[in-house]
């Protein structure tokens, strides 16, 4: 099983530029389609490296968009009261506890 890569893209090693020849022969069909396969291979590496989500299956940009939706809400929370309100709403939690859970004192002298 292979684990899937974080970069898709294939840079393709660039070929050195021929010395021009004073006669030029014609152009085939041939080096044309190999010339716009390699354009549309450059375009292509260009537009995954500017937006690397194209690389994501849909189940990992679901957990994507919904991480960043709780991390949203969670500062959203946190901004929404103050600091004072926070260690108030906190005492009232620790009031609300049974001694059970209180440190029992330890003494040295007994």
């Amino acid at each position: 099983m292979k684990l899937k890569k974080l970069d898709h893209t294939i840079k393709k090693k660039k070929k050195k530029k021929e010395e021009k020849k004073l006669i030029e022969a014609p152009v085939s069909n041939q080096t044309q389609n190999e010339e716009q396969e390699d354009i549309d291979a450059a375009i292509e590496a260009k537009i995954r490296e500017r937006n690397p989500l194209l690389n994501k299956t849909k189940a990992e940009l679901r957990y994507i968009k919904m991480q960043e939706k709780m991390k949203a809400k969670r500062v959203m929370d946190k901004a929404s009261k103050t600091h004072k309100m926070r260690v108030e709403e906190f005492n009232r939690h620790l009031d609300n506890l049974t001694e059970h859970f209180d440190i029992p004192k330890v003494s040295w002298t007994k």
